[in-house]
């Protein structure tokens, strides 16, 4: 009876069961794979995701449209407020260009005091040759000892074996000893200058910078009237072999301090790249063991995105206080200023992101601004150019046109080229993911999809209102 059995009668139960094993380990794996999916789009898109504001409206707008009526203005109380120009006696000509054009366009009304700091003693020419440049005081101060320097700890030896590497690596600028000793110096020993405590607020000018379009309000007093701590023009993205571990270090400082992943901080992290392939394991894997570059510990990426902090207008109390230099502190004790080439712009911009709130940031989108090589300048406002008004002068040649839904006031355009009349030749990308906690009105998807980034908070890509 046997014998007429099939032989592979008796093997039919173990391959049942191994065909169960199989499909259960199939359906396991199928199960594991869809919830790696819908958590890492729900981490990208829920939980990194940024609110409109809960004010129903945009927290931020150019401070004035069109031109003011300066002599309704200078008569004004003004802001504890001072220009500052860190630069070297040998920058005389861009120094005194720069400081003709901020006076044409802005102080010669209202006669703010300028502090020009070098970390050398100040040359007999130079002083000569800028104080008859400015209408308010004219201060020369040389930066203390200690202050313009290396982090403590570090010695020379060593400071000369990082910048060897970062030459060897191309680092932007990374075998620049002094360059080094700029980026720390803006980052945290400049708010604590005595030459600075009687101030309030500061405005930072570079030697070669220029200035498009007039400013007939006072900055400084909008400032304060509107609760704004942080002001700026430009926004891109940083070089990213400069700073590879800058942001892990400051995310490290906001959970050491229980600072929440609130929506400002939430802009400066990328939550659009390739989030299908980043799960909780592989964000945990890239954070946590392979610790890669522009990743926190909890695997997600800075989007690099910063300002540009050659022009900057801000609350000196917000820098010079607890917090922020508390930070400092503990980025400057890991060395990082000087064994990478950390700037000061992505630390200011990663400190009021993570320290401020959307609304005390200020985009001054009214200010025609040049930095070698990027630009930004505003349309001119229609019918609000006061062509006839005494104190600020007649309209000049070559003046930008004025249209609707413009904001500037007496704007040259093509600022850094000319004939080119862009409002800006850097695409808006970073400046569009940097603004959006501030933004109610915001560009819809197709609008980006087609690369019209706003202008600024509530403007379309071509300066015109939104909503």
């Amino acid at each position: 009876m046997k014998s007429l059995l099939p032989q592979s009668l008796p093997s039919l139960p173990r391959r049942l069961l191994r065909s169960r094993r199989v499909n259960l380990l199939f359906k396991v794996s199928a199960l594991i794979l869809i919830l790696s999916i819908l958590e890492a789009w729900y981490h990208s898109q829920i939980s990194l995701s940024i609110p409109r504001p809960a004010e129903h409206h945009d927290l931020d707008e150019p401070f004035s449209i069109g031109c003011q009526d300066v002599s309704k203005l200078v008569t004004q109380p003004r802001e504890k407020a001072v220009l500052v120009m860190l630069a070297r006696n040998s920058e005389l000509k861009e120094a005194k260009k720069t400081m003709e054009n901020v006076e044409d366009r802005f102080n010669k009304w209202f006669n703010y005091p300028v502090l020009f700091l070098n970390n050398e003693p100040w040359g007999e020419d130079f002083v000569n040759a800028l104080k008859g440049t400015v209408s308010g005081d004219a201060k020369f101060e040389v930066i203390p000892d200690g202050i313009w320097g290396p982090t403590a700890g570090l010695t020379e030896e060593v400071v000369g074996e990082y910048l060897k590497q970062q030459e060897l690596e191309g680092v932007y600028k990374g075998e620049i000893e002094g360059y080094h000793h700029m980026c720390r110096f803006y980052s945290g020993e400049f708010y604590n200058l005595e030459a600075l405590k009687e101030y309030k607020y500061y405005w930072r000018l570079e030697p070669g910078v220029s200035y498009g379009c007039s400013l007939t309000y006072d900055p400084f007093v909008e400032m304060a009237r509107r609760g704004k701590k942080y002001g700026y023009t430009v926004a891109l993205w940083e070089e990213p072999n400069t700073c590879p571990s800058l942001f892990r270090t400051v995310d490290e400082f906001r959970t050491q301090n229980n600072i929440p992943m609130h929506p400002n901080w939430k802009a400066m992290i990328d939550a659009e790249t390739s989030w299908l392939l980043k799960p909780a394991p592989i964000r945990w894997l890239l954070g946590k063991i392979v610790q890669r570059e522009h990743y926190n510990i909890k695997g997600e990426k800075w989007n690099l995105c910063h300002y540009w902090s050659n022009f900057e207008i801000a609350d000196l109390d917000f820098f010079r206080g607890k917090q922020y230099q508390k930070l400092f502190k503990h980025l400057d004790k890991t060395g990082g200023f000087y064994r990478e080439r950390w700037g000061d712009a992505p630390v200011h911009s990663l400190a009021v992101h993570l320290l401020l709130e959307a609304k005390e940031l200020h985009h001054f989108s009214d200010v025609g601004y040049y930095h070698e090589p990027f630009w930004q300048c505003p349309q001119n406002a229609k019918g609000k150019q006061l062509s006839s008004n005494v104190m600020i002068g007649e309209a000049r040649k070559g003046m930008s046109e004025e249209r609707d839904g413009g904001f500037g006031c007496r704007c040259e355009c093509g600022l850094g080229k000319k004939g080119d009349w862009r409002m800006r030749n850097n695409r808006g990308i970073c400046l569009e993911k940097v603004q959006q906690p501030a933004a109610w009105n915001r560009a819809s998807w197709w609008d980006l999809r087609r690369r019209r980034w706003p202008y600024t908070v509530g403007f379309d890509s071509e300066g015109n209102k939104a909503g």
